[in-house]
């Protein structure tokens, strides 16, 4: 009689762990699931998160492989939260992620987001020289790094730095197809030019020497020259240069529901860094 009781209580207790395993299997993936689309809310665009736009090197190399890189990153942050839990990047045939989040609400408006930083991107905006081996340039992601002029502010933006600092020798191409929105002098980024492009990203260039014969409405070409790279600006004194050394400042914002945010553009320039114009350098 014990034994049977006892047979019975293990056959109940092995019943038990059988449906705990069986709920598990089905509702745990399910759980996972509805936490990674909890991810996609509304102000998305405007987080941290995304403003920084983190890539690694091997979601680079993705992008640079696949036809729409603003949506594969675009999936890959939302499966990863931005890069903190590990996820596969989704490749070509990655339907399953794709039909998940393109489902979901907010999906349409952050997808145009992403591609609008990315799908339009074209070249480096900065010409290669093909008559000067010393006429190098570099960059760091600078995003945040302090600035002081006109009060403490984090830096928007990314500063590709000459090797050889002289104003007027570096050629500044568009990286995308766009209408030129702005020109003319901004005390903090000196001669600059604005580019719209087609999907609404503003592509933003400072800190100009001299500009190429273009105006307000033009429309421009991926690879199109717009300039010389220069050190103007920090001044309201129109013209001022020599405040730093010549670089030019890469910016990009966008402006969802017609709220301006910048974004970080030092991924987008890494995925184009080995698609540069070649020319004579003057």
């Amino acid at each position: 009689m014990g034994r049977d009781i006892s047979r019975s209580i293990k056959l109940r207790y092995f019943f038990i762990l059988f449906l705990l395993a069986l709920f598990a299997g089905i509702h745990i993936p399910k759980l996972q699931s509805l936490s990674e689309i909890s991810r996609l809310t509304s102000d998305l665009v405007f987080s941290a998160d995304f403003r920084s736009q983190p890539v690694s090197e091997e979601a680079l190399d993705m992008a640079r492989e696949c036809g729409e890189p603003g949506e594969l990153l675009g999936i890959y942050w939302l499966e990863s939260d931005f890069g903190r839990d590990a996820a596969e990047i989704p490749g070509h045939a990655a339907g399953a992620e794709r039909e998940r989040w393109r489902s979901a609400d907010g999906w349409a408006e952050y997808a145009a987001a992403c591609r609008a930083v990315w799908d339009d991107v074209e070249y480096f905006p900065v010409a290669e020289p093909s008559n000067r081996s010393d006429a190098a340039v570099t960059f760091e992601d600078s995003w945040m790094f302090g600035r002081s002029y006109k009060g403490e502010r984090g830096h928007e933006g990314t500063d590709i730095m000459a090797a050889v600092n002289e104003r007027g020798l570096y050629p500044v191409v568009s990286m995308t197809d766009g209408t030129v929105k702005n020109k003319g002098w901004l005390e903090l980024g000196g001669w600059r030019l604005g580019i719209e492009t087609e999907r609404g990203a503003y592509f933003y260039y400072a800190h100009l020497d001299s500009y190429a014969d273009i105006e307000v409405g033009d429309e421009v070409k991926a690879g199109d020259f717009l300039g010389y790279m220069g050190d103007s600006g920090y001044s309201r004194e129109e013209g001022t240069t020599g405040n730093f050394p010549v670089h030019l400042h890469m910016g990009i914002y966008l402006y969802p529901d017609g709220r301006e945010v910048s974004v970080n553009p030092y991924g987008v320039l890494r995925y184009a860094e080995d698609r540069r114009v070649r020319c004579n350098f003057r």
